[in-house]
């Protein structure tokens, strides 16, 4: 089936969509991220995902972090005894409502908490906690693995009251099946293509680099990625003005493709590099820099 994909993109855009985007997304930017930690911190990682059992999921594996990554996303069909949501309480950890045709305020939209960006910086502070039964450390730190990745998909951080662009229907180059939405196209083709295009991004980068990307703070790295929804993606798909009327259908040509998809590969690895540098904070040795 992947195969299948790989030829029908490359015959019609030259693109390389595979499965959903926070899938191969999410494993590059573990990947991504335990190629920069200290060995200490890819040692307390590993240590800690020796005890996936602990979750109690074995329907969704976290042996390892690629697969760690992904676990938020897999756990939230599954149910309990009574036929209820495990993980409902979950669902809105994954994005945050910003709207980017307002000035940005994250402070309203995550008042309760209930966000990815509040969620990265609880998820880090349990991971931390020494004192944090370890079946819960090991809880947060797969939901850290994906949730540094949702923030950094622009979609999760900034939308038009649209469920993040999964109201807007839209068309990849002349591939526009119905399935496909603005937020799926971001998901999927765009990123994977994104992704795969140039050099591996699962590399050691430079010092420099790695402190110049990580810096910030997580609200610093929510609004730059409503900033990219906002003044790229709506606005790319919208005839430059992102808070234009919608059309039946985006239309999302080869040009442009070709034009967001280092906006896409940059986001990943950023999420990535930030990645690494929270996981040293909270899992490395606690020594002065």
């Amino acid at each position: 089936m992947r195969m299948r994909w790989v030829a029908v993109a490359l015959a019609l855009v030259g693109a390389v969509p595979a499965h959903a985007y926070w899938e191969f997304g999410h494993e590059t930017i573990a990947n991504i991220a335990m190629a920069n930690v200290r060995p200490a911190t890819a040692r307390a990682v590993r240590r800690l995902l020796a005890s996936e059992r602990l979750l109690g999921t074995p329907e969704c594996r976290a042996r390892t972090p690629a697969q760690a990554s992904v676990w938020a996303d897999c756990i939230k069909p599954l149910k309990d005894a009574a036929g209820q949501q495990r993980f409902g309480y979950a669902f809105s950890w994954h994005y945050q409502n910003v709207n980017v045709c307002r000035p940005f305020d994250l402070a309203s939209a995550c008042a309760t908490g209930d966000c990815v960006s509040a969620q990265v910086e609880r998820q880090a502070a349990r991971l931390g906690d020494r004192h944090t039964p370890r079946a819960d450390r090991v809880q947060a730190l797969a939901f850290l693995l994906h949730f540094v990745g949702d923030l950094h998909m622009p979609l999760h951080a900034g939308d038009r009251s649209d469920k993040g662009g999964n109201d807007v229907a839209a068309a990849y180059g002349i591939y526009a099946p119905r399935r496909f939405n603005l937020h799926s196209l971001w998901d999927g083709p765009l990123a994977e293509r994104a992704i795969t295009s140039g050099p591996t991004l699962i590399r050691r980068y430079p010092a420099a680099r790695r402190m110049r990307v990580g810096a910030g703070t997580v609200e610093d790295w929510s609004r730059e990625s409503w900033q990219v929804a906002r003044d790229i993606v709506y606005a790319s798909a919208l005839g430059g003005h992102p808070c234009g009327p919608v059309p039946a259908r985006v239309e999302l040509d080869a040009p442009t493709i070709t034009r967001l998809a280092p906006v896409a590969r940059e986001q990943v690895l950023k999420g990535g590099l930030r990645l690494a540098r929270m996981l040293d904070e909270v899992l490395g040795p606690k020594t002065r820099p």
